[in-house]
């Protein structure tokens, strides 16, 4: 007979929305229960962001030792070691995993039970032999790597972002099926680890960001030698020889080959809603997720779902975002309803590729008469010092100047976007971000040349030009 445990607050799911509901309300006092049947930190630590990132950062230090020469450093080869490029990720993942485990958590007072939960009703749950009658329950279930019907693609053992970064050998050809952000990641870093590349993309590559700035990013990826085959469709694989795979694939109505030794398929991803019992408790979902209320609440008004699972952005900070404001609901009885328009998010390709609010076309459905400023890296000092010069700032306006959206393609704009966010967040105006003072020499000073724009065309207004010229004389 399983024991019955009744806490305030049960958490389904150990990732990042997860931990984050059970650490803060723990910290108030109250009780948690959390429920994972995988690796505590899911998805983002094991298999998605932190390897990612690892296996990034091994390639760009192979890429800076190709092109050390711009410095006037003698340019090598690098011998790569895949075995320890993938000794490092784990390394860095280890190096984490504390943060996320369940003697931390443990420690901070919360139950965790290791074992999948699944609703029996609207109020109950089971797990490894316990009854979890809660007074509300959050479901933090995330998502995985959505793997399209191709023909003969389950004949063939492709690689996922779950089995990718478990690789000990250099793939000789990796094929990427599908250029979203992290396809695109992953085909430029094994490019540069020594990799043949090609990628296969239905549509275009990046297809949710900005045009003008994904230009600039892949142009570089081609540089370094990635096979770009967009607006391109699989129609089926098949095993070659004893370790190949063939993917066959149609552009424009004629059918070709790519033969290569893996393939990654990155075509998206799909939430974890199986086997939950979310029928059994009254909550409604379908194939993008759990339905959910402005304020994250599901049909079960006992029961809320955050991060993936609730079909919206899928990023680990949104699933952070969620947590906050359903921990808020949840003691504090002060509903919160996401803000979509304030949230970032970054590819991290090399150069790097991060937007915050509207779109240009966006923008301009929206609120009709806007502004377009933009600001190139290679007017700015530090950007020329470090020789990455390839980048635009882009920051869209309305006409009395407040900010609306931001892009930019180029060197740490996964940094730089976050000025753009705090912008956005308190409704500020291009003329607040002239205001603030950017230490020298920073490539945070192209956020301020952007925003300084908007009052160019003030200067050729007669009246200005006139004051202008007043002050240069007497002034």
């Amino acid at each position: 007979m399983s024991d019955v445990l009744t806490p305030d607050i049960c958490v389904i799911g150990a990732g990042s929305g997860g931990l984050t509901v059970a650490a803060a309300a723990a910290a108030f006092g109250v009780s948690v229960v959390l429920i994972e049947g995988g690796k505590m930190g899911g998805d983002c630590l094991n298999y998605g962001c932190v390897p990612s990132k690892a296996m990034i950062a091994a390639a760009k230090t192979a890429h800076s030792m190709r092109h050390a020469e711009k410095f006037g450093i003698k340019a090598v080869e690098p011998e790569v070691n895949f075995r320890r490029v993938h000794d490092h990720v784990h390394d860095v993942i280890g190096a984490i995993a504390p943060n996320d485990s369940v003697e931390r958590f443990t420690a901070l007072g919360v139950r965790v039970i290791e074992a999948h939960g699944t609703f029996t009703d609207a109020r109950t749950v089971e797990a490894g032999g316990h009854t979890i009658k809660a007074r509300r329950f959050v479901v933090a279930t995330g998502s995985r790597a959505f793997v399209p019907p191709i023909p003969g693609l389950d004949q063939v053992d492709y690689l996922t972002n779950e089995t990718l970064f478990e690789q000990t050998r250099k793939p000789g050809h990796l094929i990427v099926v599908g250029g979203g952000p992290i396809g695109m990641e992953m085909a430029q870093a094994h490019r540069r680890l020594g990799s043949e590349v090609t990628v296969i993309e239905a549509m275009k590559a990046l297809g949710k960001d900005d045009p003008e700035l994904v230009s600039i990013v892949l142009d570089r990826i081609r540089d370094d030698g990635v096979e770009m085959m967009e607006e391109t469709k699989v129609v089926s694989v098949e095993k070659r020889g004893k370790n190949g795979v063939r993917v066959t694939v149609e552009h424009d109505g004629e059918q070709s080959h790519v033969d290569g030794t893996h393939i990654l398929v990155a075509t998206g991803r799909a939430p974890n809603t199986e086997n939950l019992g979310l029928d059994a408790a009254g909550i409604a979902h379908d194939r993008r997720g759990i339905t959910v209320t402005d304020a994250l609440r599901t049909t079960n008004k006992r029961v809320y779902a955050i991060g993936d699972v609730a079909g919206g952005l899928q990023f680990t900070h949104v699933a952070g975002y969620h947590a906050g404001l359903v921990i808020q609901s949840i003691l504090f009885r002060v509903p919160g309803k996401p803000n979509n328009d304030m949230i970032p998010w970054a590819t991290y390709t090399d150069p790097e590729l991060a937007h915050v609010g509207l779109t240009e076309e966006q923008a301009h459905q929206k609120a009709g008469d806007i502004t377009i400023l933009r600001w190139p890296y290679a007017e700015n000092d530090r950007a020329q010092a470090e020789r990455k010069t390839d980048g635009l700032v882009k920051m869209i306006t309305d006409k009395k100047g407040r900010i609306l959206g931001a892009s930019i393609a180029g060197a740490n704009a996964g940094e730089m976007i976050n000025i753009f966010a705090l912008a956005l967040s308190k409704k500020m105006k291009a003329g607040d971000l002239r205001g603030f003072i950017a230490p020298y020499p920073t490539m945070t000073e192209i956020t301020k040349r952007a925003a300084t724009s908007f009052a160019a065309p003030m200067t050729r207004k007669p009246m200005v030009r006139r004051i202008i010229g007043f002050l240069r004389r007497f002034g």
